[in-house]
């Protein structure tokens, strides 16, 4: 009996979604530095950036949410889930993470199951027989107040994590000059306890905790929720642009529970509030897309300098305090305009390095950093021409 409750306990942890995230991670990076190579050379953004930060950029939020959610007692249909997990593995498999926002996935599982229901459609998972459901104002209203945790999530994550991801990438502008943009495509998987009608669990799992309130049964159950990101940034430096978005987006999500909880006067506003969150965040998404479109490029070759695209971790640059999208003016007392002078200027001094930078603010600040030999060669800097 106990193996048998050890086996039902583990086909709740054989998740696809936990495993397709892994692998989506791993391919991220793996796909980003292969990229970076390409352009210039070299690894810029460490490989397993995605990977790493794919459950520890989150992790406050696992306990947090865990207790939230099974404390207020958020029932949501085991339907559901399974529609969330076969959503957010589409989106996985397809990459397409613009649609990774959380409320996006949970209306489209709220959507998919009432069309499985409607059309009668099944499909056979061995454990179970999925057929969909029809939409119940009941479990609308926690899975629209769990949207909108996970949004709250989102938002700070994009805030903390989204500039620290950039990577660059080559563009041409309008006049022929090469630029730099910044691309940023990250997932993140929170794992919540979170508590599903236990009537539905019994026919594969009976020996599963169950705990009783009046005539119905209740379960916990551990959720791999998956959270996507992706932009690009272009007009505005990464570092300024991502909690801008984020700081819109956790709004966004406390809007949602707002609205959620408006349910309790009128049922259908969980409906609503899903609705409305996947519009505002739609919105979010559009209007820094078509505000980075227009105007001149952040990083782009100036007649002041040479501009810096990226900084290599860890390295002389780096230790310096050089930022992506500052301008070195000087080096060693010596104006420079390009790689080729930079370098140049950099040999002039074989013991000691002088750098005049113009930070974001357009001040001047001065950097300096002993070199040894051979150390102009691994500067650390990618800048544009």
């Amino acid at each position: 009996m106990i193996m048998d409750a050890l086996l039902d306990i583990g086909r709740f942890f054989i998740n696809p979604a936990f495993y397709i995230a892994l692998l989506t991670a791993v391919l991220l990076g793996y796909f980003r530095v292969k990229r970076e190579r390409k352009m210039f050379r070299t690894r810029i953004v460490w490989g397993w950036t995605e990977f790493s930060g794919l459950l520890k950029d989150g992790a406050i939020f696992i306990l947090i949410y865990s207790l939230f959610f099974c404390a207020l007692g958020l029932a949501v249909p085991l339907e559901w889930l399974v529609a969330l997990s076969l959503i957010s593995i589409i989106m996985m498999v397809t990459g397409v993470f613009y649609l990774g926002s959380f409320v996006y996935l949970a209306l489209a599982a709220v959507g998919l199951g009432w069309l499985f229901k409607r059309n009668g459609w099944t499909i056979d998972f061995g454990i179970f027989e999925y057929g969909g459901h029809y939409l119940d104002w009941g479990w609308l209203v926690p899975i629209a107040l769990i949207a909108g945790a996970f949004v709250i999530a989102e938002g700070i994550l994009i805030s903390k994590k989204g500039a620290s991801s950039a990577s660059p990438r080559r563009e041409s502008t309008s006049r022929g000059l090469m630029a730099a943009v910044y691309d940023v495509k990250r997932l993140w998987m929170i794992p919540v306890l979170v508590v599903v009608p236990g009537s539905l669990l019994d026919a594969y799992a009976p020996y599963w905790p169950q705990f009783t309130i009046g005539q119905s049964s209740f379960s916990f159950m551990l959720v791999p929720f998956i959270l996507a990101f992706q932009n690009r940034s272009r007009k505005t430096l990464p570092i300024y642009l991502f909690p801008k978005i984020g700081g819109l987006t956790w709004k966004l999500g406390i809007a949602i529970i707002v609205l959620a909880l408006g349910s309790f006067l009128w049922e259908p506003m969980a409906f609503v509030a899903l609705l409305a969150g996947a519009a505002g965040r739609l919105a979010i998404t559009l209007f820094f897309e078509i505000k980075e479109r227009q105007g001149n490029h952040a990083v782009t070759p100036q007649s002041m300098g040479v501009m810096i695209v990226d900084v290599l971790p860890d390295s002389p640059a780096d230790k310096m305090g050089l930022l992506k999208g500052e301008v070195i003016r000087k080096v060693n007392g010596l104006s420079v305009s390009n790689e080729t002078e930079l370098y140049e200027a950099i040999q002039v001094n074989a013991a000691h390095c002088r750098l005049e930078v113009l930070d974001h603010n357009r001040e001047v600040r001065l950097r300096q950093h002993v070199i040894f030999r051979h150390d102009h060669h691994r500067l650390g800097l990618i800048v544009v021409n």
